[in-house]
């Protein structure tokens, strides 16, 4: 069932057919706006693939996109029918972006997953085969060449018909018919990084990217001369949309490149943004920390960030000091405060629920922590010392609508009273695939004595403050001790400036029952130069001169810190080995995964 069906390419100077008409007045679904992209423009480049962060390697015109597309289309259909499944299954590159949009120009429903990695756990990959059901696999022919080893693990993926798209004959897009295609159709399906649950398959219709990429649009203000720059993962909701779809919706070139390259030398991220002059780029809060730590004072000299109009801050908690930092860091490159954009999103809304606006500076609340525990909003001065101080996500555009809902009686919350965030609008997702149940409960909710909706009951809490929505944290990781709730990412950032040897972003705080009563648990990796010891020695050899980490020293400044900032006490603090830490494909700390590590003891323990 695995295929490679032609090696023969398309010369870069052969001409470009179009099967469209002129009359593009308004594009309604994927389709319609690459065929329009190509007729207007078919020589422009549209993306730019840089292999390792900084050469590039692959191109692509609108023209050569929509040939691509249409030969991969005319591919498939020889083996799913309109509205079948089809995996994607890529590393970063261009390939990619031609078989997602090979799959609108066939009316099949893509689905986007993280291409296996040799001797890694393939379970997300398991769990989604068994809930999408795809009729046939898009790969490259590399990975089509270890399938028969990763069939082993998985023989699901025998019974599938897979294609190679990068030896796929160009000359196939001559025979395409274009299918009935039309807004309401969904056009993939963006499975959820699991967090928190299994992963779900969000369905996202053609109406839904358009709708979130007009309001993309009109918070931060793209223009002809405005270039997108993105290594965020091509499988999920922000690098797919954002970094993949929006370019495209535009008509603006985007420059794409591998997020291992940007992890390993942050660098690359800013000197693309130099190099290509972006004005937006979009990526979650660790990233922006990571720079602060990694990018070099000899390396800020070759940075020019003076482009960069819209820095997007999202899909994590956005952390006032991270803001503050960077732009301090990187003013002389350049870089202003009003450039961030922070904003907040999921997947089940297709990307972006509010954001602030382009040139607004970001908008800062200092409330009591004592209160947010209680889930009351009370404003806290400077000289408090108990206070925690909140970044705004900024407010909706368009036509979405934000309710703040106690999420056990359903009631609309007062203006300050913590509660669940329930948005509605034309980006809200038509709900998970084959989850019935679900759907009527997440997608279907409607407040009590107020608003039937329907809203999407998103999981998250916060709460509105003139007219902007901070977000405190994620109902399901919500620690609740004595009665007060405490948010976890509050408690790990303060575990993690505790002591120099904890790794920032590689921490994670949960509970634990313990004679039918909460206690908290921390877990946090040990950055990876330290080794045990009781302190430095004088004769090292070369090979040991690494300082020495007395691990008591960590765990005592570490209960010192939660004490003092949250009013705990620790049940026990686990130090792992550099790397180990629990997380989604795309960063997030799965705190209930590392809760289960705990219990059962498989955590790797350092040093």
């Amino acid at each position: 069932m695995y295929e490679n069906q032609s090696t023969s390419t398309l010369d870069q100077g052969q001409s470009t057919f179009v099967h469209c008409v002129e009359d593009y007045s308004k594009p309604t679904t994927l389709l319609d706006l690459l065929r329009q992209r190509a007729f207007q423009q078919p020589h422009k480049r549209a993306y730019t693939f840089l292999a390792d962060g900084e050469t590039e390697e692959t191109q692509l015109t609108y023209g050569e996109l929509d040939r691509a597309a249409r030969a991969i289309a005319v591919s498939v259909q020889a083996f799913a029918k309109t509205g079948d499944r089809v995996l994607l299954l890529y590393p970063s590159g261009l390939d990619f972006v031609t078989a997602f949009m090979g799959c609108q120009y066939g009316g099949f429903i893509a689905v986007p997953a993280p291409a296996p990695r040799p001797n890694k756990p393939v379970t997300r990959l398991e769990a989604i085969l068994k809930d999408a059901l795809p009729s046939v696999v898009l790969t490259t022919s590399a990975i089509l060449a270890a399938v028969e080893k990763l069939s082993a693990q998985t023989p699901e993926l025998k019974t599938i018909r897979w294609i190679a798209t990068d030896t796929l004959d160009r000359d196939l897009a001559e025979r395409w018919q274009e299918p009935e295609v039309t807004s309401d159709l969904l056009a993939f399906l963006q499975y959820t990084s699991g967090s928190t649950a299994v992963p779900r398959g969000v369905m996202v219709t053609h109406a839904n990217i358009l709708q979130n990429s007009a309001e993309l649009d009109r918070a931060w203000v793209h223009t002809p001369d405005s270039a997108i720059i993105s290594w965020l993962p091509h499988f999920h909701d922000m690098g797919l949309i954002y970094g993949v779809i929006h370019p495209l919706y535009k008509g603006i070139p985007a420059y794409l490149m591998p997020p291992v390259y940007f992890l390993q030398r942050p660098f690359r991220w800013l000197q693309a943004i130099t190099r290509y002059q972006g004005t937006h780029s979009a990526a979650p809060n660790f990233a922006y920390e990571l720079c602060v730590r990694k990018v070099s004072e000899e390396q800020k000299q070759k940075l020019d960030l003076s482009s960069w109009r819209v820095a997007v801050n999202g899909a994590e908690p956005v952390r006032h000091d991270t803001l503050e930092s960077f732009a301090a860091a990187f003013a002389r490159c350049g870089f202003k405060t009003s450039t961030f954009c922070p904003g907040y999103g999921l997947a089940e809304a297709t990307l972006k629920v509010t954001s602030s606006n382009r040139d607004e500076p970001p908008v800062y609340q200092s409330i009591s922590a004592r209160g947010l525990g209680m889930n009351r909003v009370i404003v806290a001065t400077a000289a408090e010392h108990d206070r925690r101080t909140l970044v705004s996500s900024g407010h909706t555009v368009l036509d979405t609508t934000i309710a703040i809902v106690n999420p056990q009686t359903e009631v609309e919350c007062s203006p300050n009273e913590v509660g669940e965030i329930w948005v509605a609008g034309p980006s809200i997702a038509q709900g998970y695939w084959n989850r019935t149940a679900e759907n009527q409960r997440i997608f279907g909710a409607a407040i009590k004595h107020g608003d039937p909706g329907p809203f999407l009951r998103t999981g998250d809490l916060g709460f509105i403050n003139g007219g902007e929505l901070f977000v405190t944290g994620r109902l399901k990781d919500l620690i609740i001790i004595g009665g007060h709730n405490h948010y976890p990412h509050d408690i790990e950032e303060t575990v993690e400036l505790s002591h120099p040897a904890l790794r920032v972003g590689c921490c994670a705080a949960f509970s634990v029952e313990l004679k039918e009563s909460e206690h908290l648990v921390i877990v946090a990796e040990i950055e990876p130069h330290y080794r045990a010891g009781l302190g430095q020695t004088s004769a090292q050899a070369p090979s040991e001169r690494r300082p020495q980490l007395n691990p008591g020293e960590v765990v005592k400044a570490v209960r010192r810190a939660v004490a003092e900032d949250h009013e705990l006490q620790v049940l026990d603090i686990v130090l792992l080995k550099a790397g180990s830490l629990l997380k989604t494909s795309s960063g997030k700390t799965q705190r209930h995964a590392c809760r289960e590590g705990y219990l059962n003891n498989s955590l790797e323990l350092w040093p």
